[in-house]
């Protein structure tokens, strides 16, 4: 809450973007806080997942969903609201995955 609070007071002209990871899943948004909506989200959850891919590679794949989605939007710059989680493990690559795509924290 500490991290999400201090964000939330110095946003101004960025957009915030917040992660959850469960025990097989990870999911992102990307939130305007000035008006409460979520413009851009992603997920590794689906209906249809028969395919199998290992827990490690999934924050790659849903940040390079969730990078193309904020180019398209032309959604550059944002906050990275990890929440509390620590920055590692996956939280880790998924946040590395993202500056590879373009978006800058």
């Amino acid at each position: 809450m500490r991290v999400r609070k201090k964000l939330k007071k110095v946003n101004t002209e960025r957009f915030r973007l917040t992660v959850f990871k469960s025990s097989k899943n990870i999911s992102a948004q990307i939130i305007d806080d000035i008006n409460n909506k979520t413009l851009i989200s992603a997920t590794s959850v689906k209906k249809n997942n028969k395919d199998k891919i290992k827990k490690s590679e999934l924050p790659e794949i849903v940040a390079n969903n969730l990078t193309k989605k904020a180019l398209d939007k032309k959604i550059t710059k944002v906050f990275f609201d990890r929440g509390r989680y620590k920055y590692h493990g996956r939280i880790k690559v998924f946040a590395e995955a993202l500056r590879k795509g373009g978006l800058i924290f």
